[in-house]
């Protein structure tokens, strides 16, 4: 029988972290770029978040997670590749929500960078 749980993605400009749940909230996988074995920059990149999709995909194949939430987090670049790489895997996806904060003018944001 295969399980419904929630798959929170948070994709930073640095780094894309995927974290598995039961209903309750209870924590049962996770996976991360740096756990699939990229470094430095190249954690900042859809393939490496995809990659990492995809290895959550199989570690919640293996506890019988086959239909999942998605709740989305941030505006790193493996945010949509993340979604891709859980569906390649094997995953059913039943919703999308997306919980990124957007500021009403809050912090002043960091400076534009200038190459």
């Amino acid at each position: 029988m295969s399980k419904t749980g929630n798959v929170y993605i948070n994709a930073t400009y640095n780094n894309t972290i995927l974290t598995l749940t039961d209903q309750s909230g209870k924590t049962l996988a996770w996976s991360s770029c740096g756990c699939v074995g990229f470094k430095g920059s190249r954690k900042a990149t859809g393939y490496a978040a995809q990659a990492a999709a995809e290895d959550l995909a199989s570690k919640a194949k293996n506890i019988s997670h086959t239909k999942v939430r998605v709740i989305l987090k941030g505006l790193g670049k493996g945010r949509d590749l993340a979604v891709r790489g859980l569906v390649l895997g094997g995953i059913n996806v039943l919703s999308l929500i997306d919980t990124t904060p957007i500021p009403h003018n809050g912090c002043r944001p960091r400076k534009k960078r200038r190459v």
